[in-house]
């Protein structure tokens, strides 16, 4: 699949060139210049992801997914929200808490709200979108997220 979106993104490089050279490059130092500034951030979150889970027994996360009832669905999907990660780190942890006898809906919530909430990324994607449209995205995702639990909570 990368090597077809690599592949792709060298011919639309490629004819972009032929069609206008000075537009290309004036494209290509601003997305290098947008990268640089990106880079930093992405690596301060993943840092700080990395640090909270070293920091956080794996027990203690188990024990949050016990807790039954909504105060428990909630929490959960509040601490989703927090800590943001991508889908191939999340699903496994899922699988992971899943043979330790998390409940599927719950779960369901929570990995939803990993991978769509993210606090954590949020002053990125503001300084990016703008604070309103980062703030409407962040709660639908958090509030779809919530209905994705409570629907697997029904279906299961």
């Amino acid at each position: 699949m990368s090597s077809t979106l690599y592949t792709i993104m060298a011919v639309a490089l490629l004819l972009s060139w032929w069609r206008d050279p000075e537009k290309t490059r004036r494209a290509l130092r601003i997305s290098h210049h947008s990268l640089r500034g990106l880079v930093p951030k992405i690596l301060g979150m993943i840092s700080l992801v990395g640090l909270l889970l070293a920091l956080i027994p794996p027990t203690a996360i188990t024990s949050l997914f016990n807790i039954h009832g909504l105060k428990g669905f909630v929490l959960v999907s509040a601490i989703g929200s927090l800590i943001t990660m991508p889908g191939p780190i999340a699903f496994p942890l899922a699988g992971s808490l899943l043979k330790l006898g998390a409940p599927p809906a719950t779960l369901a919530a929570f990995v939803t709200t990993l991978t769509m909430v993210g606090t954590v990324t949020a002053p990125i994607e503001s300084s990016y979108f703008g604070k309103r449209f980062t703030i409407m995205r962040q709660s639908l995702s958090f509030l779809t997220a919530i209905l994705i639990g409570l629907l697997m909570g029904a279906f299961l």
